[in-house]
């Protein structure tokens, strides 16, 4: 009951009113039953936008630490959590890949459509990475079919490292509903589970049209980084040799 206040009497009408998101293949996705929306993640705005355009619930997973904070901040916070379509992973399974599988597997047994970020982060560039294949292994388990969905402009509306960005009208594209009930079985299948989650990044990309990098988001972000350190350390280095050319002795 929370989560339709919030989005149909609190959040849902501001975010409509502003934003004005523009929505397109909603009838795509199944107005009852299962299902897992596989989406691009270029902001943290993704799980706001996406949901607000269709009727039916998505939930997410989310860190449970979101829902144990004590005090009245703390209640407030799980309030919104939850108000917003997201419940705690389930900490019993040992780590947080296979809690987060163990609670969406539950949520979908009960009917629910499940949002998933396959790529496991939000994109720094812009590009679309390398999908865990978590999802895979989701569908082949669940026995549902994968929507592939693209958000578009969320990354101008909150760029990574800012809270906001510029005002722009975001849009939500929700693609054919993928069928892997041909793979029945095998979803202990490391190379099965890597060709059905490259086939729903494929599908992402086409649905997004962003530029693809064979590469996990994480991994991208570490050589990005790395590169930034060896580039300081030239500059450093070079300034160091001017300074010495100019104090020794001719």
């Amino acid at each position: 009951m929370f989560y339709w206040f919030l989005k149909f009497l609190a959040l849902g009408p501001m975010l409509r009113v502003i934003f004005r998101p523009w929505a397109e293949g909603t009838e795509n996705v199944p107005t009852e039953g299962p299902a897992i929306l596989a989406c691009n993640h270029l902001s943290y705005s993704d799980w706001l936008f996406m949901p607000l355009v269709l009727p039916r619930r998505i939930t997410f997973v989310a860190k449970a630490e979101y829902f144990e904070t004590p005090g009245v901040k703390g209640w407030f916070q799980k309030k919104f959590f939850s108000g917003s379509g997201q419940v705690p992973i389930d900490r019993t399974s040992g780590s947080a890949a296979a809690g987060a599988i163990a609670t969406q597997l539950r949520l979908l047994s009960e009917g629910e459509v499940c949002g998933i970020f396959p790529e496991g982060t939000r994109s720094h560039d812009g590009r679309l990475y390398r999908g865990r294949t978590g999802v895979a292994r989701l569908a082949l388990e669940a026995k549902v079919p994968v929507i592939p969905v693209a958000v578009i402009n969320t990354e101008v509306i909150a760029p990574p490292g800012k809270v906001f960005g510029k005002l722009a009208r975001p849009g939500v594209r929700f693609g054919t509903p993928l069928d892997f009930s041909r793979y029945e079985g095998l979803q202990d299948d490391r190379f099965i589970l890597r060709a059905i989650t490259d086939e729903i990044m494929y599908e992402i990309m086409h649905l997004s049209g962003q530029e693809y990098e064979d590469l996990y988001a994480q991994d991208a972000k570490k050589r990005e980084r790395e590169q930034q350190r060896a580039e300081q350390r030239a500059r450093a280095q070079a300034e160091s040799d001017e300074v010495w050319e100019e104090i020794r002795p001719l």
